[in-house]
């Protein structure tokens, strides 16, 4: 199925009672969603992992970050492996859904790109700097941005930040608020933008060389396998992690990502 078929049906599933016959998994399969790019390869190695110990991996391709929540609280997904947990906190405190994070997955540091400028020092007075619109990922990027001394924050530690709590610009930088997935779009039309990995990856970007600020791994926002509450102490839970936190999953994302993905088991 199409990616877009695919988030329109799942997002009119969303809407319809929850645990309907028709659109029931199997007790054996476990379909997990993931975002297309990095995610997606990484979860088809799971699934072939999985496979060889008789568990039944299903990966469900999405092309944002909503729905994968909203599918597995819908009950369309058993689980779901592409975000980082501030992410997914403020998704929770959002909606109220009964999500619950259940592993470590992999560390992909977010870095800002530039088809103009060679280093973030080289940006003229009044640039136009991009930042995701999602408020988890949003700060973080200010928070990248204060680490490189780029502005100042009121409270640089702070997990919700926007743009109003920018303490200090010393070069009266431009802020836009663009959605994630169209950031690496933007950057024939900024100055520098913020891009998260898998995206960035996607746009053909190699976040160890093209990146002119880029997070270190000391950050919370490490990727994780997320499942609903009431599911995080069933059998098939830890029959996932396993296959995920795997050897042959470690040398794939060694050989395949060289850095740009860090396996963080």
């Amino acid at each position: 199925m199409p990616a877009t078929l695919r988030r329109t049906f799942l997002l009119a599933a969303a809407v319809t009672a929850l645990g309907a016959a028709s659109v029931a998994a199997s007790a054996d399969t476990i379909r997990v969603g993931v975002t297309a790019g990095p995610h997606a390869e990484i979860l088809d190695v799971v699934r072939k992992v999985g496979a060889e110990r008789g568990v039944d991996i299903r990966p469900v391709e999405f092309t944002d970050y909503v729905i994968p929540n909203q599918a597995l609280a819908a009950r369309e997904l058993e689980a779901n492996s592409f975000q980082h947990e501030p992410y997914l906190r403020n998704q929770i405190a959002k909606t109220g859904w009964k999500l619950a994070p259940v592993a470590l997955t992999i560390a992909s540091p977010m870095g800002f790109y530039s088809q103009k400028y060679k280093s973030f020092d080289q940006l003229p007075k009044g640039a136009t700097v991009a930042i995701q619109n999602d408020p988890s990922n949003g700060a973080r990027s200010l928070r990248l941005l204060a680490a490189g001394g780029v502005v100042t924050l009121k409270d640089p530690k702070s997990l919700s930040a926007s743009i109003a709590d920018i303490a200090g610009n010393p070069k009266g930088y431009t802020f836009v608020e663009l959605d994630a997935a169209q950031l690496a779009r933007s950057l024939p039309d900024v100055d520098a933008a913020a891009v998260n990995n898998n995206y960035a990856v996607q746009a053909g970007l190699d976040p160890v060389r093209d990146a002119i600020l880029s997070e270190t791994l000391d950050t919370p926002y490490v990727n994780i396998l997320a499942v609903r509450e009431e599911d995080k102490d069933k059998p098939w839970v830890k029959q996932l992690i396993d296959a995920y936190h795997s050897e042959p999953v470690k040398q794939f994302v060694q050989q395949r990502f060289k850095g740009a993905y860090v396996a963080t088991w």
